[in-house]
């Protein structure tokens, strides 16, 4: 690890901690464009040049050409270039199921105590107050992946008791075997989330808050939280991003900022602390 970066958006300092997350021996299935796909590429420069991985919409074992076009990191020839073979997202589902995808890589609007995703409605189907995308492949990848690495922000109204919709399964009703019940594939599930702030794993099929970013605290992590998730008996402060990893993320994968310009700033201050910096 090289020298911690002085300063940085959120979006960054979650993009570099999955990045941080990611095996040189797996495979992974990763959704859309944004902080999965970018936390994916980042992890195959500095950290697993081994990993294997899918697009969302079925291109297998890419070297993509960096950087994307804006909007050009999905269902574009610069996101394909030099693929080992080029299938639909069906196709890729296929492979899924059959066990070939270790990890899936997620962003959400939502999320539950046992895991599960809402991307497509906020307040009841029939009623809604807004609609969105919806799961696209998300829905596949979280049922048929083996672990599922969740991204989203940290706010109260994204920690729900229960997702308003199930978009893409987690652990279901959280009672044990709900997944093969449902038909999924045995042994199967969420495995961590993350937001800018914090990180998560699920204890006996709930959420667990396991991490916390050094500028913020336990106690300001659950307050974002409208349903209070399990606490770890010992909470690991996670590590800033480097200037190594800001480096190549800012030259090579977002140069003209399409994802980094998300959420706050945090700054090193000059006692040696870091301190969220408010978007003016």
């Amino acid at each position: 690890m090289s020298t911690p970066a002085a300063a940085f958006s959120e979006r960054e300092h979650v993009v570099c901690q999955v990045a941080r997350l990611i095996d040189g021996g797996s495979t992974y299935w990763v959704a859309g464009g944004g902080s999965p796909f970018y936390s994916m590429l980042l992890a195959q420069r500095l950290y697993a040049p081994d990993a294997l991985y899918a697009t969302e919409d079925g291109v297998i074992a890419p070297t993509p050409q960096l950087p994307f076009a804006p909007f050009a990191s999905m269902m574009s020839s610069q996101a394909a270039a030099g693929a080992s073979s080029w299938t639909t997202m069906s196709g890729v589902g296929d492979h899924a199921q059959l066990g070939f995808f270790d990890y899936g890589i997620l962003n959400t609007l939502q999320v539950d105590q046992h895991g599960n995703i809402n991307s497509t409605v906020i307040g009841t189907y029939e009623e809604s107050e807004r609609r969105f995308g919806g799961p696209g492949g998300a829905d596949t990848i979280a049922g048929a992946c083996w672990r599922t690495i969740l991204i989203t922000d940290q706010q109260r109204r994204k920690f729900v008791d229960r997702v308003d919709f199930i978009s893409s399964p987690g652990f279901l009703d959280g009672t044990e075997g709900a997944r093969e019940r449902a038909g999924l594939p045995a042994d199967t599930g969420p495995w961590r989330v993350l937001t800018p702030w914090s990180m998560y794993d699920y204890e006996d099929r709930k959420l667990r808050l396991i991490a916390r970013s050094p500028w913020v605290t336990v106690e300001e992590i659950l307050e974002e939280c409208e349903h209070k998730p399990l606490v770890a008996p010992e909470i690991v402060v996670l590590d800033p991003p480097t200037d190594d990893e800001l480096d190549y993320y800012r030259t090579h994968l977002d140069p003209i900022g399409q994802t980094m310009d998300r959420g706050d700033w945090v700054v090193l201050q000059d006692n040696g602390e870091y301190r969220l910096q408010e978007r003016g």
